[in-house]
């Protein structure tokens, strides 16, 4: 059934009634509401402010009971009109001040209330806090006009003379749309030429109101989308063939880019083939170097071994031989040749051992601050005598308080080096000038400078090369051309360098340089302790002490230098269960224990001493070869008072024998001069 047409006049009017007065109506009441928010915010905020600004005002006065200056602040609100009354409280709530406008009758309260706004018949009232630092001085009370009714009632007003100006705009507006009626022909008629124009079918046009117009607008409209559809099938067919296309482009492209890279991977992986045959032939050659090397270094090695031997040898034959008789003074310096040769080949060892242990990464430094003056001056006590009696002077800073990061240890032997070798290759008369610089920002440089022969730039070029002595092999120096290469490893295992400068006939200056550090706080000095170096045995009739060696020339050597102590009396054992006997038996007052003994370890032996009652107070004293850091840390952690290295020291032998009786037998004069009570049984 037709949908009866309506008038098109009628209803352009009741549309635009319709949509004008609503929105009108909407627009009015956001106003309405948004503007007496506003009002009361802006009210409130005024107030609070008015209100904070007479509490600070009125502070002093509050603080000095100045009344008449409160009263003179609260007179400053006749400036505002809104304003119908105020007053100043103190902090005990009494009225301090007021004030009150002429048309104002109602006065104002006689106690403060509590802190905030309140709305009473149509008034705005505010009770405001006066603090200062914390303090409570007082209460601030303002009454204003609160006029939201009127301005409601004023905007109610507006609203409805708006709302009729709004019909009546509508009705004129009315009147000259009668042209609307012809609207949809024309737009229908609009859209048709803009697709034949275009050949854009998307287009559509619109469907104004239910009359036969609107249906001819949706019959032009399903028209043109079967149009569009079958548009759209044949650009979707020909996209689908210009995408196949491209595809096969793209295909061709990715071949072209795959063989590219093809050839770019075969040319890479010749170039690695080829870096890596230089490689292996470069590692073939270092090999073959580093064979010929240690070729060359167990053949030095060999010779330097030797050259010492020889001399040991052969001077020991002379003395032991019946057939070369010789006299006292030659028997003498022979045997000091021996012992000359000997403490070289001994020096050659450790050195070889120190340069096994570096390469080996089995060297453990203690890297802590170490303090330059005290190792100065100890090097330079232990370099003077050789200096002197060469005629060379000594010359060391006078202040070098800058601490260092190292081992100390090690740094002393790394200088001790560098001086004996300044000593020994400088001329007769000469100088060696120790220093020490800032050499850049958290570096320092120490320094060893001679007067010698120097060194060529060839030489200098081989100095740190093991056995390498710089045609100095044939010269009357003992050396043994290691000492350099271990200086050179410790140094840079510290986090150091290490280098030298050299001009020939003016000398060489050797350089190391080590980071700076913090100095450490000296300690605090406790009781002074005896030296023991020296210190002599305690009287007694005779010392008992019991030597466990199973080496019949180290036990004649600690015989003979038992010899010349006629207060010491030396029992002695080849191996350890007869040593066992021999401590219970005779209760020695020291033994000394080789650690390598057949049967029973001198740790054995040790621990089974101090398992029996007899011999668990007898002190021990260690006298071996094992003379690795660990070793030495184990034989002390056994129970050792002392931990004495093969070849025997003299002077370090006699002076632990004599601190460890002397402690031992203090100790026992202590306790027979205190007697603990009996206990009864």
């Amino acid at each position: 059934m037709m949908v009866r047409l309506r008038s098109l006049r009628n209803k352009l009017l009741g549309v635009i009634a319709l949509v004008m007065l609503p929105a009108v109506l909407v627009s009015i009441a956001t106003i309405i509401v948004y503007d007496l928010h506003v009002y009361e915010q802006t009210i409130t905020d005024d107030m609070t402010t008015q209100a904070e600004l007479l509490g600070h005002m009125s502070a002093p006065a509050l603080s000095f009971d100045d009344a008449r200056l409160a009263h003179e602040n609260l007179a400053l609100l006749r400036l505002r009109p809104k304003v119908n009354a105020g007053a100043i409280y103190d902090a005990h709530g009494r009225l301090f001040a007021r004030y009150a406008a002429q048309r104002d009758t109602a006065g104002v309260p006689a106690q403060p209330g509590q802190e905030g706004f309140r709305i009473e018949a149509g008034k705005l009232q505010l009770f405001k806090r006066i603090t200062d630092n914390g303090e409570l001085l007082g209460t601030v009370y303002l009454r204003a006009e609160y006029e939201v009714l009127e301005r409601l009632l004023d905007y109610i007003l507006i609203g409805i003379v708006a709302g009729i100006l709004a019909l009546i705009c509508a009705w004129l507006v009315s009147r000259r749309l009668n042209s609307v009626i012809t609207r949809p022909i024309l737009s229908i008629a609009d859209v048709a030429r803009d697709v034949i124009a275009t050949g854009d079918v998307s287009r559509r046009a619109p469907r104004l109101g239910q009359d036969e117009v609107a249906e001819l607008a949706d019959s032009f409209n399903k028209m043109l989308a079967e149009i569009e559809i079958r548009k759209r099938e044949l650009e979707t067919s020909n996209r689908e063939i210009a995408r196949e296309s491209e595809q096969r482009r793209e295909a061709q492209q990715e071949v072209m880019r795959l063989n590219q890279e093809l050839e770019q991977r075969v040319h890479e992986r010749t170039l690695q083939l080829e870096m890596a045959n230089r490689e292996l032939a470069m590692a073939m050659e270092e090999a073959k170097s580093a064979n010929q090397a240690k070729s060359a270094f167990l053949s030095s090695m060999s010779h330097e071994l030797r050259t010492p031997l020889n001399a040991i040898l052969g001077f020991a034959q002379i003395l032991t031989s019946d057939k070369l008789p010789s006299t006292l003074a030659q028997k003498k310096e022979f045997a000091n040749h021996i012992l000359k040769s000997g403490r070289h080949l001994l020096t050659l060892i450790n050195e070889i051992l120190d340069l096994a242990k570096i390469e080996s990464g089995a060297v453990a430094l203690s890297m802590e601050p170490v303090g330059l003056p005290d190792i100065l001056q100890e090097c330079e006590a232990m370099m003077a005598p050789l200096a002197a009696q060469r005629g060379i002077r000594l010359l060391f800073p006078d202040r070098c308080t800058i601490n260092v990061t190292a081992d100390r240890t090690r740094l002393k032997q790394v200088l001790l080096n560098l001086l004996s070798n300044a000593i020994k290759y400088n001329r007769e008369g000469g100088a060696v000038v120790a220093d020490c610089t800032q050499s850049a920002p958290g570096l320092l440089r120490i320094s060893v400078q001679d007067t010698g022969m120097g060194l060529k730039a060839e030489q200098v070029r081989m100095l740190f090369q093991p056995f390498n002595r710089l045609g100095q092999e044939a010269g009357v120096e003992e050396g043994t051309g290691i000492g350099l290469v271990v200086t050179k490893r410790l140094v840079e295992l510290m986090g150091g360098t290490i280098g030298v400068s050299s001009s020939p006939g003016v000398g060489s200056m050797f350089w190391v340089e080590l980071k700076t550090t913090e100095p450490v706080p000296l300690p605090v000095p406790g009781p002074a302790s005896p030296a023991l170096a020296g210190l002599p045995v305690p009287e007694r009739d005779s010392v008992t002490l019991l030597y466990v060696e199973d080496n019949p020339a180290n036990l004649k050597l600690v015989q003979e230098i038992i010899r010349f102590r006629p207060e010491l009396r030396l029992l002695s054992a080849p191996d350890g269960q007869l040593g066992l006997e021999l401590a219970r038996a005779h209760r020695p007052d020291l033994v000394l224990l080789d650690i390598n003994l057949p049967g029973m370890s001198g740790f054995d032996m040790l621990r089974q001493m101090r398992a029996d009652p007899r011999t668990a107070a007898i002190p021990a004293i260690a006298l071996t070869a094992n003379a690795m850091p660990r070793d030495v840390e184990r034989g002390i952690a056994a129970g050792f008072s002392r931990y004495l290295i093969k070849p025997i020291n003299i002077d370090e032998f006699t002076e632990a024998i004599n601190a460890t009786l002397s402690t031992t037998m203090s100790g026992t004069t202590e306790r027979q001069a205190h007697p603990q009570p009996e206990r009864k049984q």
